[in-house]
C-alpha cells in the first residue's frame, strides 16, 4: 500500500490545489468563488458559506500538515477575512449564502455553515495565533452545541409534533468537528461529545439487523417506514466510520474498530453497482423507490472518502478487506472522476461513470473533499 502514498501527494500539490490557486480567489471582493467549470471559468458568483469555511480549512491544514506554503496561508487569511465581515447575522449565526459582494442572500437555516466556518478558523487561528480566529470559531462552536436538537430553528419546514425524526448528519460531523477544535475548546469537552456521538452514531443510528446506518430515526431511534426513514447514504456511513476510526484509535478501542471497519464494508458492499461498478447515492432499505433521483450518480465525495476509510482500516488494523476496496476504488476514482487535463476531478458522474456534470465546483462542491481525502490518504499510507 506504501506505493499509494506518492500518488496521492502528487494529485494533490500538481493536479489539484494549483486549480483553486489560479482560478477561485476573488481579488477584487474577497472570499472565494467555488462556482468554476471545467476549466476554472466562473459560471456564477454566489458565495456559499459552507464552502467559504472549507477552503479557509483545506488551506490552513495543508500549511499546518503537509507543508508551509505561504500562498496557502495567504489565501485561508483571504477566504476568513471575508466570512468574518459578511458571513453573520446578528444572532452570531451564519448565512447559507452571499452574493459576490457579500450581501446576505439565505438565512442561516442550515447549521452546517456555522459548522464549516469554525472548523476553517479554528485551523487558520493555530497556524496565526490571531486571537479573533480562536474567539470567533469558539463563539461559533458553543452556538452549534446549543442549536444541535433544534438545529434549523425557526427555518424548519416539518411541522411540529407530526413525524419527529432526527437526522446522522449533524452527530457524525460533530464526531469530527470536535477533534479539530480540541486546541480551542479543550479536552474534557471534546471527551464528553466523543462519548455522545460514539453512541448516536453506532447505537442509535446504527441497525444491527442490517449492519448499516440509517438517514432518519425517530427521537428513540426506532425505524420510520418512510421516505427518510427508509434512506440510506452508503458515502454518510463510509465518512463517519473513518470518524470513528480516529475516535478508537484515540481511546485504544479494538472493539470499536473492529465494528468501524465492519459497518463501512458493509455499506460498500450494499451500495456498490454490480452491473456499472462504483457507489450508488442513495438505496432505500427496504428496495422501495427512493425519493432522491439523482439516487444512482456517482459522486465524487462519496468515493473520495471510501479511499480515506479503507487506507485508516488497512493502516490501524492490516484487514485485508480494506486493502482490497482500496485498489477497487483507487482503479475507479482516477479513471472516472480525475481530470488530468484541467485539474482538479469531476464531482457527478452518471450511474455508467460518465460526467454528468463537468464542474470542478458549485453549490455543493468545492475545496474540500478532494484536497482532505488526497492529503488524509497521503499521510495514512506514507
Amino acid at each position: 500500500m506504501k506505493q499509494f502514498a506518492e500518488k496521492y501527494k502528487q494529485e494533490l500539490v500538481d493536479n489539484v490545489m494549483p486549480f483553486w490557486e489560479k482560478y477561485s480567489v476573488d481579488k477584487e471582493y474577497g472570499g472565494f468563488l467555488t462556482c468554476l467549470d471545467r476549466d476554472g471559468k466562473v459560471f456564477d458568483t454566489d458565495k456559499f458559506m459552507w464552502l467559504q469555511g472549507r477552503q479557509v480549512w483545506t488551506l490552513s491544514s495543508l500549511y499546518d500538515k503537509l507543508e508551509p506554503n505561504e500562498k496557502w496561508k495567504e489565501m485561508a487569511i483571504h477566504g476568513a477575512e471575508f466570512i468574518l465581515k459578511n458571513g453573520r447575522d446578528n444572532n452570531g449565526d451564519w448565512y447559507f449564502s452571499l452574493d459576490r459582494a457579500g450581501n446576505p442572500l439565505v438565512q442561516p437555516y442550515n447549521i452546517f455553515s456555522d459548522c464549516f466556518a469554525t472548523m476553517g478558523l479554528a485551523a487558520l487561528y493555530k497556524i496565526t495565533n490571531k486571537d479573533e480566529y480562536g474567539e470567533v470559531a469558539h463563539t461559533t462552536f458553543k452556538r452549534i452545541i446549543e442549536r444541535q436538537h433544534n438545529p434549523k430553528g425557526q427555518y424548519s419546514k416539518a411541522f411540529p409534533g407530526t413525524r419527529n425524526l432526527k437526522g446522522f448528519s449533524l452527530p457524525m460531523i460533530l464526531s469530527n468537528l470536535s477533534l479539530e477544535l480540541e486546541h480551542i475548546v479543550g479536552s474534557p469537552l471534546v471527551d464528553e461529545l466523543i462519548d455522545q456521538v460514539i453512541h448516536e452514531v453506532m447505537e442509535v443510528f446504527y441497525q444491527q439487523e442490517t449492519g448499516l446506518i440509517m438517514e432518519s430515526v425517530h427521537l428513540d431511534g426506532s425505524f420510520s417506514d418512510t421516505f427518510e426513514g427508509r434512506l440510506v447514504n452508503p458515502g454518510h456511513i463510509i465518512e463517519a466510520m473513518w470518524f470513528m476510526m480516529d475516535l478508537a484509535d484515540r481511546r485504544k478501542d479494538p472493539l470499536l474498530m473492529e465494528k468501524c471497519i465492519d459497518i463501512a464494508i458493509r455499506a460498500l458492499e450494499f451500495g456498490w453497482d454490480e452491473k456499472y461498478q462504483g457507489i450508488l447515492y442513495f438505496k432505500d432499505i427496504l428496495n422501495r423507490p427512493p425519493q432522491q433521483l439523482e439516487w444512482d450518480q456517482k459522486l465524487w465525495w462519496v468515493h473520495l472518502e471510501a479511499l480515506v476509510c479503507m487506507a485508516k482500516g488497512f493502516a490501524y488494523t492490516g484487514d485485508e478487506r480494506c486493502k482490497k476496496w482500496f485498489e477497487k476504488l483507487d482503479d475507479y476514482a482516477f479513471k472516472h472522476f480525475a481530470d488530468p487535463q484541467f485539474g482538479e476531478w469531476y464531482g457527478y458522474l452518471n450511474r455508467q461513470g460518465e460526467p454528468l456534470l463537468t464542474l470542478k465546483g458549485g453549490k455543493w462542491k468545492g475545496c474540500f473533499h478532494v484536497p482532505r481525502a488526497l492529503f488524509k490518504v497521503y499521510e495514512t499510507l506514507k
